[in-house]
């Protein structure tokens, strides 16, 4: 059975030129979500200490950073108690959601999706 991160790795691997890359050396467990080789990042997936999210214990947990609209932001931390400001990135631009088993996987994906459409590179138009 797979674990919620490889099912979100997936789903985002099935959006248009999408490719997952761990670009960081000597650290095998974050995983990238970009468009296209070398592409802007729409996601990331990173297994954080505990305490770092604001949750008691000891251990690791994984965590699924994703860009999103700072209004819809406050929205879906409200709706979720595991939607949280971004760790380690622009907290007003980005979300984190705690991989937990507590936001269903259909709301996750389509936060995905729309982190992707929001880091889509503009295509310039030609006014000519």
């Amino acid at each position: 059975m797979k674990t919620e991160r490889e099912k979100i790795i997936d789903f985002a691997l099935t959006l248009p030129q999408a490719v997952a890359d761990k670009p960081f050396e000597d650290d095998f467990d974050t995983t990238v979500l970009r468009h296209g080789e070398g592409g802007k990042w729409f996601g990331l997936v990173m297994n954080v200490k505990k305490c770092r999210v604001g949750i008691e214990g000891e251990g690791c947990i994984d965590v699924l950073n994703l860009k999103c609209d700072p209004e819809e932001a406050f929205i879906v931390r409200e709706l979720y108690e595991s939607i949280i400001p971004a760790y380690h990135m622009n907290k007003r631009l980005w979300i984190s959601v705690i991989l937990n088993g507590t936001v269903p996987l259909d709301f996750t994906e389509r936060l995905i999706e729309k982190s992707y459409d929001l880091t889509l590179k503009k295509r310039k138009v030609c006014t000519k």
